[in-house]
């Protein structure tokens, strides 16, 4: 099943018979689409070797039309000028904002000449957004876990600017999702990762930040607040 965010961002992009790049896999959304639409390749890259496994076993009738690639997007391990289409769904909030230029030169190399880019992610959420405080506790867990944080929350403004610093056109924008639906597996999710970066620390600030994320836990709830939007590109 793809996903309406992903068949709404792609919708007006011309993904048949075209080799395409979904940087930042996930469990494969994006893949899902890209191959619906009728896309001659897809490299579906992931860090996550979990991820690089669950995508490849997920497409596997698609053949030689597939590959699942684990990888580090600052270091593609893909061709100069080999790409004709790029998707970063939901990617670049993942990325501290050293990381997203790194990705950005990177997304730009193995572009072709005319290559189409689709950026969708999530704008920072409204200051009184209660999901906004259990991201905060999961960036201080992983800042003081990695030394790096977990999110960072672009305006599409930002992102615009990133890319085209780069020799990217945006030639289009639109909203995918207003306001965005943060489900109770969504706060889960994220508590986990609080949980999981905790678990690497001094018993004193593991203890600290559990009590702060339990304290989040109780006042929450599933609410939709915020957007999603979605840029288009050329280079």
């Amino acid at each position: 099943m793809v996903p309406t965010t992903v068949s709404t961002a792609l919708a007006d992009r011309p993904v048949a018979g075209t080799v395409c790049l979904e940087a930042g896999a996930g469990t494969g959304n994006t893949t899902a689409g890209l191959l619906a639409a009728g896309a001659d390749r897809v490299y579906a890259l992931t860090d996550d070797p979990e991820h690089a496994r669950l995508v490849a076993d997920r497409f596997a009738d698609a053949g030689d039309r597939l590959a699942s690639v684990e990888a580090d997007l600052r270091e593609c391990p893909l061709a100069d000028d080999s790409v004709e289409l790029i998707t970063a769904h939901a990617l670049c909030n993942l990325l501290e904002p050293v990381a997203l230029e790194a990705v950005a030169a990177e997304l730009t190399r193995v572009a072709a000449p005319g290559a189409h880019l689709l950026v969708d992610d999530y704008a920072p959420p409204p200051e009184d957004a209660a999901v906004g405080r259990l991201f905060a506790v999961e960036n201080a867990a992983a800042s003081l876990a990695t030394g790096r944080p977990a999110l960072t929350f672009y305006p599409s403004s930002v992102l615009r600017a990133a890319f085209s610093a780069h020799g990217w056109t945006v030639d289009r924008e639109l909203t995918l999702l207003d306001p965005v639906p943060w489900t109770a597996s969504h706060i889960e999710a994220h508590a986990e990762a609080v949980r999981s970066a905790a678990a690497s620390l001094s018993p004193t600030s593991r203890e600290a930040l559990l009590a702060e994320l339990e304290g989040v836990l109780d006042d929450i709830e599933p609410e939709s607040v915020g957007e999603m939007y979605g840029l288009a590109m050329r280079y």
